[in-house]
């Protein structure tokens, strides 16, 4: 018998190649593509690392919006529908973060309290959450979803008991993390001790007497100038070559600059990628602000709401290619079009110019300052939209991740 869902994963792994490939195999730039095409086959992203707080201000998302969205690790999804959209299709060519959003959503629906949803979503180190997935979830997922989370991996435990012990460590992200955590100890100094800062300039002291020095060794430096050293975070070859030319041309100096701005741009108690990026975990109530869908505050609106998501394993131009003219309010494309070819950035904004409604919102980050569009699409798409300079910078300015170097708001010409 022929298993539809792994010829679907084949094909999309084929489409995520596509976006990736640029280069011979046998180059040295090929064979780097194709390491990170192969690594980003898994789990990438246990968390989203774009700010979804700064998305709904920039998109002025507000109730029956219809979004299209690419999913990731799906906190995005759920931060938006605490704002009551009447539609969202979230999509992703990665198996991994289908079934995650998949989890996500079964257990806002299915655990019986917002407490049990913290306790899977919010704490590290709850061993009973593996046993609420086979009481309340895994009865109402579909048969990929479930096979995902109950494979065994090579240590003979299933997937899902990652979340009986720091599911925020696992991932290239979270392995990225951990990485830099070893790094920074190897030279004497523990990023966990930042939750230790009273206000911005204890931040700002702990930052410049102990983090930004390690940026300077030289180790570090050789480290980080390979480009395989930014896969645990989702950043190709191509977007490498992007990121690097927003700082003096070492990525030692790229890097440096966004981790100043996360430890030093934001209160602590009102920054959660800061927790994830110092404590590898997020606060515990009271001790500063969670991500949206996490916050009981908005519980109500997200169960009220949940029925209103549809999760696509597929890519953004294939589904907007399948829905009428005029019919999307709100786009987010995350960073993905900096791994896009001249020729699929066109086609993309051909069928987002087609769908979009009259006031549409488009919304994007990119490794570097400015936007990939001017030059790149052609004239006839891009007159159709009008670029908000000046409200894309004060939104970047605002971008609590703090990873990317630009954030940019499109919006449909009437």
């Amino acid at each position: 018998m022929t298993d539809i869902s792994s010829e679907l994963g084949q094909r999309r792994n084929r489409q995520l190649r596509k976006a990736v490939y640029q280069n011979r195999a046998l180059s040295r730039a090929g064979f780097s593509e194709r390491l990170f095409a192969l690594l980003f086959t898994g789990l990438v992203y246990p968390q989203i690392w774009e700010d979804p707080e700064v998305d709904m201000q920039a998109m002025d998302l507000v109730e029956g919006h219809r979004v299209v969205t690419i999913a990731s690790g799906g906190c995005n999804v759920l931060a938006y529908l605490t704002r009551s959209p009447a539609q969202i299709d979230a999509v992703d060519l990665n198996t991994a973060h289908i079934a995650l959003n998949r989890l996500k959503l079964a257990a806002v629906m299915h655990l019986p309290a917002q407490a049990d949803l913290f306790r899977f979503f919010g704490e590290a180190g709850t061993r009973t959450n593996s046993a609420a997935y086979d009481r309340f979830l895994a009865p109402q997922l579909d048969a990929a979803t479930r096979n995902y989370w109950e494979k065994r991996t090579l240590r003979g435990r299933r997937r899902i008991e990652t979340f009986d012990r720091n599911f925020y460590r696992t991932g290239l992200l979270g392995v990225f993390i951990a990485a830099g955590h070893r790094a920074a100890k190897f030279y004497g100094v523990d990023p966990a001790r930042m939750l230790a800062s009273a206000d911005l300039g204890s931040q700002r002291r702990f930052f410049r007497d102990e983090l930004a020095p390690i940026f300077d060794k030289r180790l570090m430096r050789l480290v980080l100038s390979r480009k395989s050293s930014l896969f645990g975070l989702g950043i190709p070859p191509a977007q490498y070559d992007s990121l690097i030319t927003s700082g003096d041309g070492t990525m030692a100096s790229v890097l440096k600059a966004r981790l100043e701005k996360l430890a030093c741009d934001f209160p602590l108690k009102d920054n959660y990628f800061a927790w994830q990026a110092f404590a590898q975990r997020y606060p515990t109530p009271g001790e500063g602000a969670l991500p949206a869908y996490l916050d009981k505050d908005n519980y109500a609106a997200l169960k009220a709401n949940i029925g209103r998501v549809a999760v696509h394993h597929i890519n953004f131009t294939e589904l907007l290619a399948k829905k009428p003219a005029a019919s999307v309010d709100r786009y987010v494309l995350l960073d993905a079009q900096d791994w896009m070819s001249d020729a699929q950035l066109n086609a993309l904004w051909t069928e987002i110019s087609r769908t979009a409604a009259p006031g549409a919102r488009v919304i994007f980050r990119t490794a570097a300052a400015e936007s990939v569009l001017p030059g790149r699409i052609s004239d006839a798409l891009l007159s159709q939209w009008n670029y908000a300079h000046d409200e894309s910078r004060r939104h970047h300015a605002r971008d609590r991740s703090a990873i990317y170097g630009g954030f940019h708001l499109y919006e449909k010409a009437a």
